[in-house]
């Protein structure tokens, strides 16, 4: 049920929310596990300057979780 509000909400560019559904697509909670989803809504609350969204990009650019491996990628995020 909290996948339906933060999907609303990220949606409508609240920056939480996109971070929380991200969350909840790395670990498969109330939705399938979608690596790709989850970069797709990290990086929109990243850009909004959401500091867990920024940590967790930058690992999955280290890891090559839902995107390609990228070193200069992850560097960037994590020095946000």
């Amino acid at each position: 049920r909290a996948v339906h509000w933060y999907t609303k909400a990220a949606e409508q560019g609240q920056a939480e929310a996109q971070y929380r559904l991200g969350f909840c697509y790395t670990n498969g909670m109330g939705v399938a596990q979608d690596w790709g989803r989850a970069v797709h809504w990290y990086t929109k609350a990243a850009e909004q300057g959401q500091a867990e969204a920024q940590y967790r990009l930058g690992f999955c650019y280290t890891n090559g979780m839902g995107v390609a491996q990228d070193w200069g990628r992850a560097v960037h995020w994590y020095t946000k």
